[in-house]
């Protein structure tokens, strides 16, 4: 068949995909082999995949794909997070738009509308992750609202409750305002922002005063302060000084001890609070007094609790102004802020504004600021649980890679952990199983049937409004994906579990990690996988983290259209060193697009010179040159005759490189350094084959090549592809088809254990291309054209050397090789090692750029032998170095100092 002229990843995509999943590849049924199983972070059923996904399920795709051609029973399981309030949010607007609210709907018509919105939008970013050609296995997909997994999630809540690490209670939370549902403190992101500190006058009155005129206290007809008896509190919230209970300063600061046993007024509502004194206030913020307002700040709450002070909740659940704050009652938040600030500045009470840095907590979900709230709410008691899952990372039962840079904050995490708030104000979700009586009494249970046993009377049960956190219902992820929470003993659970490798965004570490292994530990006295990968975060070449908000995320399907999944799946992992974050270019998709018709390239080449080989003459030629070698070989010592099976040199060096370049990958991998793995073959198949061997072994214009290279090369060709797999699986099964005619695709070919390679031959590759390089370059700064054909007089000790690679040289010189024991007059010289090579050309030399070169030369070398002598003459380095690391050095500089002379010798003749 006739190749296109570029690679058409749109003709190639679909076929194997399709193919592959008819064929049942991906799907993973338990048998005697060892299985490698992974989970799918899974995305939010309510988004598509962005450039963060992305990446994530590329690194997983690569490593179950690798496991899968390397004996391992590979199992993949796909799935999705109903992500309660991102996805509540996304069905409420959507009834918005259709003109209806939901609170005039019951639980169920809006759960209706939920699910609908869920079948229609979910499969999305299925899609999306079978075009980035991940081989999950669909049979297994998983959703967390699924039938079993809805149960399980309610067992889970029912057991934790009756071994009384689950419990009810009023505690200060963060509050989503815009979601109108508690956070855990884990889902509050904190930003550095501008912000501004008020400075707010208070009145001072005696303890004994009685109550002012509620209109004009504290104030003179023109509305200054009718006194000069004040106090000045700093506050970056005045619409919170409505629920203001105290006023505190810190017992040793002696500018506030005469306002002990007094009161203060509190601006605008004329409230008067006691002035209170506690240790906990740092003297140098602000003005060194604290206003005290228990709803509304976890400290403040915590002052309040000690100093038995009363609560005003001046916020409503939508973040407007209550009831109980007396004035601008159902005002926004921020929008009564500034109606605040302007009524304190019209009645002299505000002395002045300030700007300063502060930290302010967001919601995660929906970006609302956070509010502390005091809340009835259901929490998890999480030190019992955090001990365990910490011991399991510290002594490396998990292990986390990379592990230098995330071990100490997972450790910090768990070392530091709170209680969690479970309960969340929504209805898409698991509700929680608790039920009431008409007294107030809780009764849990996984059904109302098992709730009214319980209870002993016979009245009316209610139950509980609220659903449960998303990361409640996924920290079970990795068992009840294989149902082990709902059938504990089944084939699956037993076969699969634990799971081999966790792949996800170091973001979650404790959200979703930790709580895994916390859960996997309680429920299967084991850990839920063995080696946690994080990747780190995508961001765009300016730096800025990738979000919708700012319109620097690209959409992925775009993408693939554009460039292809396998160049897509290049670029953002030739970009993202592990755990690392990485800036996401298209740049390095076009270099992916590039790399693809690179050996698109390759293939056409070899094509052509298929049914053009000629029996192999040339191993009788080459292993007489070995045997006919005079006795001075044994000085130099080369590659052992009966190694040398192959047809000439450059097959039996590619075989080498190629081994070599297996086992450095092999090491990576087992690192997870997968971004260093493709390099090395992405350098292997662009450099090594594609520059260099496919040139050496290029017959002449219309000539045959023989036979026993082109069936060398065709393998090392189908080895290159099965290398690089599972990083561009399309278009190296296309390739590996096309090749030949093939009894096994590629995705299930198994890797072989590679041999030890010979560095002697790999060294010699080295010198062959180091010195094709030089006269290339020394006939470009000469003018001397490629096709004028030269001839090369090699001044070496060691002849013999050359027999291996002379052919292959004349040929990429263009020269025609001879050799001398003097310097040969009117050349150009080149340098190479111990040795040199003289280009005569036929033309008169140009001293000058030779002298030029040949100086530049000399600069660079007195510096690098200055450096060599630093670290042997550095008796530190020389007392720990190894001796192997020390002899090295003494190598180098024993090489420099004779390449200087040469150089200084050459110069003398000029």
């Amino acid at each position: 068949m006739e190749l296109s002229k570029n690679y058409n990843p749109a003709e190639v995509e679909d076929k194997w995909y399709k193919h592959w999943m008819n064929k049942g590849y991906f799907k993973s049924t338990p048998d005697d082999r060892e299985p490698f199983t992974v989970v799918i972070p899974p995305p939010n059923v309510t988004g598509v995949l962005h450039m963060g996904h992305t990446l994530n399920e590329t690194v997983q795709d690569i490593l179950i794909r690798k496991a899968r051609m390397s004996g391992y029973n590979a199992c993949w399981v796909p799935g999705s997070d109903h992500a309660s309030i991102a996805t509540e949010a996304k069905v409420v607007a959507m009834l918005k738009e259709k003109g209806i609210d939901k609170n005039n709907l019951s639980r169920e018509e809006f759960l209706k509308y939920a699910f609908e919105w869920k079948e229609k939008y979910g499969g999305i970013i299925y899609n999306q992750i079978e075009k980035l050609g991940c081989s999950v296995d669909w049979s297994r997909t998983t959703f967390t609202m699924d039938e079993h997994y809805y149960k399980a999630v309610i067992k889970v809540f029912v057991d934790f409750y009756k071994k009384g690490l689950i419990y009810r209670g009023a505690r200060m939370i963060n509050w989503d305002p815009v979601a109108k549902t508690a956070l855990s403190d884990e889902e509050v992101e904190y930003k550095e922002v501008t912000g501004k500190l008020y400075y707010i006058k208070y009145l001072v009155v005696d303890s004994g005063q009685l109550t002012v005129d509620s209109e004009n206290a504290g104030t003179s007809d023109n509305g200054q302060p009718a006194t000069d008896n004040f106090i000045v509190i700093a506050t970056q919230r005045p619409e919170t000084i409505m629920g203001d209970t105290a006023v505190c300063a810190n017992p040793h600061d002696e500018r506030y001890s005469h306002l002990k046993g007094q009161s203060v007024i509190v601006p605008l509502i004329n409230k008067k609070v006691p002035v209170i004194f506690d240790e906990y206030v740092d003297k140098d913020f602000g003005t060194g007094i604290l206003k005290i307002t228990p709803a509304h700040d976890i400290n403040d709450y915590n002052i309040g609790l000690k100093h038995n002070l009363g609560v005003v909740d001046t916020l409503n659940e939508d973040g407007t102004i209550s009831e109980a704050a007396q004035i601008f009652i159902g005002e926004e938040r921020f929008s009564a802020r500034k109606k605040i600030v302007e009524e304190l500045k019209q009645k002299g009470l505000l002395l002045k504004e300030e700007e300063y840095q502060t930290r302010l907590g967001f919601s995660q979900r929906t970006n609302a600021v956070a509010e502390p709230k005091i809340s009835t709410q259901w929490f998890v008691k999480m030190k019992e649980l955090a001990e365990p899952a910490l011991q399991a990372v510290v002594e490396g039962e998990v292990k986390i890679h990379p592990g230098e840079k995330f071990l100490a904050t997972y450790k910090y995490w768990l070392e530091n952990v709170k209680d969690w708030c479970i309960s969340r104000q929504l209805w898409w979700g698991q509700q929680i199983p608790a039920w009431y009586d008409e007294e107030g009494n809780v009764f849990v249970a996984e059904t109302e049937e098992e709730a009214r046993q319980l209870s002993t009377g016979n009245g009316q049960l209610k139950r509980d409004e609220d659903v449960l956190d998303t990361w409640f219902s996924s920290w079970i992820w990795p068992m009840e994906v294989f149902n082990g929470i709902s059938d504990p003993e089944n084939e699956d659970i037993n076969y699969y579990y634990p799971t081999s490798v966790l792949v996800t965004g170091q973001d979650i570490i404790f959200f979703w990690v930790a709580r895994m292994i916390m859960s996997g530990m309680e429920y299967k006295k084991k850990k839920p996988f063995s080696d946690v990968y994080f990747t780190g975060m995508v961001r765009d070449k300016q730096g800025r983290k990738m979000s919708k908000s700012l319109g620097n995320s690209p959409d992925l399907l775009e993408l693939i259209s554009k460039y292809g999944a396998d160049a897509v799946r290049f670029g953002i992992m030739i970009s993202s060193p592990a755990g690392n974050d990485l800036l996401f270019d298209e740049a390095s998709l076009e270099q992916g697009r590039n790399f693809n018709n690179k050996i698109w390239n390759a293939l056409k080449l070899i094509k052509l010179w298929q049914g053009r080989q000629t029996e192999n003459h040339t191993i009788d030629a080459f292993l007489m040159s070995q045997m006919n070698m005079n006795a001075e070989m044994s000085m130099m010592p080369m590659m052992p005759v009966e190694l040398m099976d192959d047809a000439n040199f450059a097959t039996h060096w590619f075989n080498n490189r190629l081994t070599e370049a297996k086992l450095e990958v092999e090491n990576l991998y087992i690192q997870f350094r997968l971004s260093e793995a493709l390099k090395i073959i992405y350098s292997l198949i662009w450099d090594d084959f594609c520059s260099w061997y496919l040139e050496w072994i290029k017959p002449g214009f219309e000539q045959p090549i023989d036979e026993l290279i082109y069936n060398k090369t065709v393998n090392f060709f189908e080895q290159l592809m099965q290398l690089l797999h599972p990083f561009m699986p399309f278009i190296t099964e296309e390739i590996h088809h096309l090749l030949k005619k093939q009894t096994e695709d590629i995705i299930i070919k198994q890797f072989e254990k590679p041999e030890k390679a010979e560095h002697k031959i790999l060294e010699q590759g080295n010198v062959l291309k180091e010195i094709i390089t030089a006269i290339r370059d020394t006939r470009n700064k000469n003018q001397i054209k490629p096709k004028e054909k030269i001839k090369l007089h090699i001044l070496t000790e060691h002849r013999q050397q050359y027999s291996l690679i002379e052919e292959i040289l004349a040929k990429q010189a263009n020269a025609d090789i001879l050799y001398t024991h003097d310097n040969i007059e009117n050349c150009l010289s080149v340098l190479i090692n111990k040795d040199k090579f003289f280009l005569e050309t036929g033309q008169a030399v140009n001293s000058t750029v030779q002298k030029d070169q040949l100086l530049k030369d000399l600069e660079y070398l007195k510096g690098f032998l200055t450096s060599v002598d630093k670290k042997l003459l550095n008796q530190k380095f020389v007392q720990n170095a190894k001796a192997d690391v020390i002899e090295l050095e003494r190598k180098k500089k024993a090489d420099a100092e004779t390449k200087i002379k040469i150089i200084e010798e050459s110069l003398s003749s000029i």
